[in-house]
């Protein structure tokens, strides 16, 4: 059979530039490595191929012409899924579209009833390799979609949804995907290559604004460690990329693990390997050992999820308080040569605009090198999202196009759900000012930092402080919305009419 899986070409820059960062999707690559031998398998990351969506899978899946096509999607892409799906089914009426990922995962029950099942025929929910694998098997007559767990599947033009599969064994899943089964191509994290792995899945935390125990459950699993070097030896020698993503949704959860990685990492004498990681603030600043090997194996860049200052929000959050625990994790990072970006959230039920003051004040006081600036979200089947609802401050229910963190669905006890939006903004521009890039990232990338203080950033200085003075914050908060809110449109996809003038027809 022939197979193609899809990545959503949806981005959401809550750091930089859209275009600044694209990396492949790591969960359609490891779903098409375990594929049973004797199928064709592509890849296609959208991401790649914003500015011609239809075009480029009209002439695609005319050239390939799969007999099953698979669409991973989050929650905030759903939308251009759905809309993707809506193509895929007028060009290939007979092929088999299954969806696949987070919010197919959270809300198979809902899409099950919702208008587009017409179009969906399968519903892979939770890890899809396993799942995955036996449907191709019973597409092509050598299993039985009742006996597949995790499967949604359709009988009789109603979808039947089997019990949930056991979590996967992680040391019998095959390498993902990375040749030239892969259709795109071109990733990068600003001016280097970048390639994407994991190390280990799930978290143990309680974070109740997080929606990954849906997936695997209140569990942390690893790969073997020669599985994680044979991942790093594809990516570094036979890719030829110095930068790799490690997915893992929290890599420090067991330090002693971290320590044998990192000596394992070490031993094997990489040169110029750059890791980015997301990691905990507690475990980063109770193990300045780990931190300091972590630093000697390459991690150069850690995601912190810090949060907020308030130690009423964070109990909220069920964070604890981490207040203190973040502020050593960051010095520690620094410490050891480690760039750090900073999670920050909003918008929580008591929030007034000196809070928001106040947390912007404190990120910049703890010298992040990065910031990731986020508006309280209530994410479907998420406790936070239950108890919003209950307090009446969701604003936003069910449009989820916008629930990637870039946008105020909530109001708080103090501000509408607009005010919030502007207040944060405006504080943003005013509390973080031009960014000036630190040491480390200066190290890390001394030509591109260079013109960005040098060249860029004056020039688009002038011309900001000249187009505020003629259309104030309010109309450049306006004029910023518009943009965003533009991003990810994708008008292509709408009508056949609208695509023939599309860029890149």
């Amino acid at each position: 059979m022939k197979i193609v899986l899809l990545s959503m070409p949806d981005v959401a820059p809550l750091i930089l530039h859209e275009a600044a960062i694209h990396m492949p999707n790591l969960g359609i690559a490891s779903v098409g490595a375990n594929i049973d031998p004797g199928h064709e398998v592509y890849l296609i990351d959208l991401i790649r191929k914003r500015r011609r969506v239809r075009a480029y899978l009209t002439r695609t899946l005319g050239r390939i012409r799969p007999d099953v096509v698979g669409l991973s999607t989050m929650t905030w892409q759903y939308d251009t899924c759905v809309r993707i799906i809506r193509l895929v089914k007028s060009l290939l009426p007979h092929a088999v579209v299954v969806i696949g990922g987070y919010h197919a995962t959270l809300m198979y029950e809902e899409i099950a009833a919702s208008p587009e099942a017409a179009w969906i025929d399968c519903i892979v929910r939770g890890e899809g390799e396993e799942t995955f694998r036996r449907l191709i098997n019973a597409l092509d007559g050598r299993d039985a979609m009742a006996a597949i767990p995790s499967l949604s599947y359709k009988q009789n033009g109603a979808f039947v949804h089997n019990d949930r599969a056991d979590l996967a064994d992680l040391s019998r899943l095959k390498p993902p995907i990375r040749d030239s089964r892969r259709l795109t191509w071109g990733y990068h994290l600003l001016n280097s290559k970048v390639e994407v792995m994991e190390t280990s899945r799930g978290c143990t935390r309680s974070c109740n604004f997080c929606s990954i125990r849906h997936m695997y459950g209140k569990s942390f699993r690893t790969f073997p460690i020669s599985r994680v070097l044979a991942d790093i030896d594809d990516i570094y020698h036979r890719r030829g990329t110095r930068w790799i993503f490690i997915s893992d949704d929290n890599l420090v959860l067991v330090p002693k693990r971290v320590m044998a990685l990192c000596d394992a990492i070490i031993e094997r004498g990489y040169r110029g390997l750059n890791l980015v990681v997301q990691a905990d603030c507690l475990s980063m600043s109770r193990n300045e050992e780990m931190v300091a090997k972590m630093a000697r194996a390459g991690m150069r860049s850690i995601f912190l999820g810090i949060e907020n200052v308030s130690r009423k929000n964070l109990e909220t959050a069920n964070k604890g308080d981490i207040v203190e625990a973040s502020r050593r994790a960051v010095a520690l990072c620094h410490k050891y040569g480690i760039m750090v970006v900073g999670g920050l959230v909003v918008g929580f039920p008591d929030d007034a605009e000196a809070d928001l003051v106040e947390n912007l004040r404190y990120m910049k006081s703890l010298d992040v090198d990065a910031l990731y600036c986020q508006i309280l979200t209530p994410y479907p089947k998420t406790g936070i999202r239950e108890s919003l609802l209950a307090a009446g401050l969701v604003t936003n229910d069910r449009d989820y196009r916008w629930y990637n963190g870039m946008w105020a669905n909530v109001r708080t006890r103090n501000l509408g759900a607009e005010q919030l939006q502007y207040l944060f903004w405006y504080h943003k521009q005013r509390v973080l000012g031009w960014w000036e890039p630190s040491e480390r990232v200066q190290r890390g990338g001394k030509l591109w930092t260079a013109i960005w203080r040098f060249a860029f950033r004056p020039v688009a200085r002038y011309f900001f402080d000249r187009k505020l003075r003629k259309i104030g914050w309010e109309g450049w908060y306006r004029e910023d919305m518009a943009y965003l809110k533009g991003i990810n449109r994708f008008d292509d996809l709408n009508s056949p009419e609208a695509a023939m003038n599309a860029p890149g027809r």
